[in-house]
């Protein structure tokens, strides 16, 4: 039986508490090997259905997960109000449309309202939601929300930088281009001195 499912953030309809049937899965896989003209049973890829579900199974872990339980007991009372910055945060992801991987750093700022968070947990937040298919835009977004949800800050902005091997391998085939996106809330969108601090805090 399926494990119960229920949603996580609006902005993406994702859901947590998922169903992962690793068997069916590595049927499907045969069968994809088998339609680009490939012998599934041969000795290089009798595994490989059994690697790519166990890889896909960790790359997507981030369904199982909502920002709370990540966060957990790492948010305390705060004792400051200046601007915190977590900077070159490793991004690894899967594109929706392609399934191909999108890499590259996130830069987390938030200005505390009345409490702060372990570090560590903002680069596990950043995880959380890149283990999902995703796209760049909303990973951006969900980051910011999340911290917003979680600690009430006085304002918050996110930048990632990220290269796209569906871009690079295929398509358009261009292989030194990056993609930038934010997310800025609160005082970093409503304060032009607040927004310069941040970007200058990443080398912006």
């Amino acid at each position: 039986m399926p494990l119960a499912l229920h949603r996580c953030h609006a902005c993406c309809g994702a859901t947590t508490g998922r169903a992962f049937y690793p068997a069916p899965m590595q049927d499907a896989i045969r069968q994809l090997i088998r339609a680009i003209g490939e012998d599934p049973e041969r000795e290089g890829l009798a595994e490989t259905p059994m690697r790519v579900e166990e890889s896909l199974r960790f790359l997507t872990g981030g369904y199982g997960q909502e920002p709370r339980e990540v966060i957990g007991r790492g948010v305390f009372r705060a004792e400051c109000d200046e601007m915190v910055v977590v900077k070159d945060i490793e991004v690894y992801s899967l594109c929706e449309h392609h399934m191909l991987p999108f890499f590259g750093k996130a830069h987390v700022g938030y200005i505390p309202g009345n409490y702060i968070v372990g570090l560590s947990k903002v680069a596990r937040l950043v995880d959380m939601f890149a283990r999902r298919l995703q796209v760049q835009e909303r990973l951006t977004t969900q980051i910011a929300e999340a911290l917003e949800e979680c600690l009430s800050p006085k304002g918050v902005g996110v930048v990632i930088e990220a290269e796209h091997l569906c871009m690079m391998m295929r398509g358009a085939q261009k292989q030194n281009t990056t993609t930038v996106t934010s997310c800025v809330r609160g005082r970093f969108r409503s304060d032009e001195r607040t927004r310069s601090e941040f970007l200058r805090l990443i080398g912006k």
